[in-house]
């Protein structure tokens, strides 16, 4: 595995193996396309958020030991590519839930494996759903860290919204546009919801998988960008930065 940095970047950034980040107290996010990340905490469990089956990103053999669903869409809800899928002790949270013939937010607010899991009602569209549904965040708080996905956000927060997030440390936020905010209005949302620690920029389009658009528009003018070479992001716990960082994974 390479564990080159741009940017002479490496006393902030890792790229390291789970158990290397589990030894030095850092938690660890890992990217595979799309919206789908794990976070490994420096207990070892293991947090899955929105899993894919887009062939273009491949087949990762991945077993975590919870998964969270923003919103019932099929690049984001498919579990059964887990190797761990039909297992019950695989704890699934779903954000949005059907009940009837509607489409429902869950409002989960719950501990599990130590980890709590909060999830807050938002929409997939600027039409309060009308166009896509509903969609939710799932803000995951492990090792004192908070950990916020917004799905496949489609609008502006409101203070309400922003109020129910609360404080974030690391934000995963779509960019890609299309079916999602575009990257001036994840700009917008970013300073709404002002992470600590890290912005990782999802649901965009890569070198193999183009249905959404590039991150360009997110990244310009964008001063405190790091591109690293492998798909982890090692997180020290003591961390405390001047500003957050946005960081840009590879998803291989």
């Amino acid at each position: 595995m390479r564990h080159a940095l741009s940017f002479g970047f490496a006393a902030l950034l890792a790229v390291a193996a789970p158990a290397a980040a589990q030894e030095k107290k850092t938690a660890g996010l890992s990217w595979y396309g799309h919206s789908y990340f794990i976070l490994t905490t420096t207990a070892g469990t293991r947090v899955a958020f929105d899993p894919h089956a887009i062939s273009e990103y491949g087949s990762p053999m991945l077993a975590p030991d919870i998964a969270v669903v923003t919103h019932p869409h099929n690049d984001h809800n498919r579990t059964e590519v887990f190797t761990n899928a039909d297992s019950k002790d695989l704890k699934i949270y779903q954000g949005v839930v059907a009940k009837g013939k509607r489409d429902e937010w869950a409002a989960i607010d719950e501990t599990h494996k130590g980890i709590k899991f909060r999830s807050v009602g938002l929409y997939h569209d600027q039409e309060e759903g009308k166009k896509r549904g509903k969609n939710s965040a799932f803000i995951v708080e492990a090792d004192g860290l908070k950990f916020c996905h917004l799905g496949d956000l489609g609008h502006d927060l409101t203070d309400e919204q922003v109020k129910a997030i609360g404080p974030v440390d690391v934000l995963m936020i779509p960019v890609g546009g299309i079916y999602t905010i575009n990257g001036e209005e994840a700009k917008k949302v970013v300073t709404q919801l002002k992470p600590r620690l890290f912005i990782l920029p999802m649901h965009y389009a890569t070198k193999v998988y183009s249905e959404v658009l590039p991150p360009d528009e997110f990244l310009e003018g964008q001063k405190n960008v790091r591109k690293l070479d492998g798909q982890l992001l090692s997180i020290p716990l003591d961390l405390k930065p001047a500003g957050p960082t946005i960081v840009m994974l590879d998803w291989k």
